[in-house]
């Protein structure tokens, strides 16, 4: 299927290059913009089908929009007896240069849509990149190749990803003995339509994993918050009978955790705890922070945070007891309070970003301070604050970005070189099968 599409694009191509337009070349151009990639058989889902035709039409754009103009150049070089004589044999051929820059602007707009309504990775940066550099010649069509780059790499990606998962389906390698429950860190809630957790909770039901989400507050105290889980966790035992659950947390969600399970007689029900990049020993920049800035200031950015806390679902936000909790000093008064469970498995997860760059902002303006205070940090939390438990996976790409706070919930959905996200919690949840849980 792909060799006729080559075949198809390339009689296409010599219609254009001699500006020939027969009834033949008209219907093999609608034909390819309206099946660009040739493939039949099911590869991916219908999303990255729509870009991978996206990136074929752009492909084809760029190689008729640069060959064909040249071959017609080339030929009228050779031969010289086809050049028109006259004003008004150059004026004949205006109505085929009408017509080959209409097919040309159709070949194109099909892609580009296609191509930006559906990637994910080519970001609001490329997009006004792209959108700005197709005004400027030259520039444009390097914008256009970036483009190409960026989203021929996603749509191989999603196709290998989509044909894993439908190899290993049979072995449902994610079925846990307990389900999953899924606890966010701070400033964030479980939406419906925005899943904290990115791309994650659908790769791991593909391998038949059963999830749960924690859903407490975004902004509250540890001590609220692992009150709020410990009911969340019996409800989930009582509703579907599951004896226990396998809980893994993100961020301040691992102490959330820590705290339903020692102090809210959660431990029953929970077979085990993973926690995430979370500052079990606090953040010493907090502590730093909260001292330097005025008690007001505080204040007013508590009150503008609680209010619009309160709209996203928070019954009853504390901005400044969300923040204190996170410091180095709360962090080891807690511990104090919080002893682990023999009975449950813990185990912890932290990665680093190997320089400011590596992070979206915030985080690349947060890493710098941390790394002052901390040392090797994710843009948040430092490498040692998130060691807990009897084991601790160290998450580290020697060259490149590095693995923000954000990137272990592929939280932007981003593909990293080096690091699937995807693939690591797949890896984490089988490991967590194959131990029992």
């Amino acid at each position: 299927m792909r060799n006729l599409r080559k075949i198809l694009s390339a009689l296409f191509l010599l219609f254009l290059c001699d500006f020939h337009f027969t009834p033949l070349s008209v219907l093999i151009f609608f034909y390819i913009n309206i099946f660009p990639e040739l493939t039949f058989r099911k590869t991916s889902t219908v999303r990255n089908k729509i870009l991978e035709d996206g990136v074929c039409l752009l492909e084809l754009f760029l190689v008729t929009v640069i060959a064909a103009p040249a071959c017609f150049l080339i030929s009228m070089w050779f031969d010289k007896t086809s050049l028109p004589d006259d004003s008004s044999a150059w004026l004949a051929l205006l109505p085929k240069l009408l017509l080959w820059i209409v097919s040309e602007a159709i070949l194109f707009w099909n892609g580009i849509l296609r191509v930006y309504l559906t990637s994910v990775q080519l970001g609001i940066k490329w997009r006004i990149i792209g959108i700005l550099c197709g005004w400027i010649p030259v520039v444009h069509i390097w914008a256009l190749c970036k483009i190409i780059h960026i989203t021929s790499a996603e749509v191989q990606c999603e196709n290998e990803k989509y044909l894993l998962n439908e190899i290993r389906a049979e072995n449902r390698e994610c079925q846990t003995r307990y389900p999953l429950l899924l606890v966010h860190g701070v400033f964030f809630r479980d939406f419906r339509f925005f899943n904290y957790w990115g791309r994650i909770p659908m790769q791991l039901k593909k391998n038949g994993a059963d999830i749960h989400y924690g859903c407490q507050q975004s902004a509250a105290s540890v001590a609220n918050c692992g009150k709020e889980l410990a009911k969340r966790i019996e409800t989930i035992v009582q509703t579907t009978g599951c004896e226990k659950v396998n809980i893994i947390a993100h961020s301040k969600g691992g102490l959330d955790s820590r705290y339903a399970i020692s102090v809210c007689g959660a431990s029953p029900y929970v077979a085990s705890l993973t926690t995430i990049n979370t500052p079990h020993r606090g953040c010493i920049f907090a502590d730093y922070l909260l001292d330097k800035i005025p008690e007001r200031v505080q204040q007013r950015v508590a009150r503008t945070y609680n209010a619009a806390l309160s709209k996203c679902g928070d019954h009853d936000p504390d901005f400044l007891e969300a923040v204190r909790d996170l410091t180095a000093s709360a962090c080891a008064r807690l511990n104090q309070h919080l002893p682990d469970d023999p009975s449950i498995y813990y185990q912890s997860v932290g990665s680093t970003m190997n320089h400011a760059a590596s992070g979206r902002f915030p985080l690349n303006m947060s890493y710098p301070l941390v790394r002052h205070f901390d040392g090797a940090n994710d843009g948040l939390v430092a490498l040692d604050s998130m060691q807990w438990g009897s084991s601790f996976i160290r998450l580290q790409i020697p060259e490149g970005r590095g693995i923000s706070h954000g990137d272990m919930i592929d939280l932007n959905r981003e593909n990293i070189p080096g690091f699937d996200v995807r693939e690591f919690y797949t890896g984490l949840v089988k490991d967590l099968k194959e131990r029992g849980y």
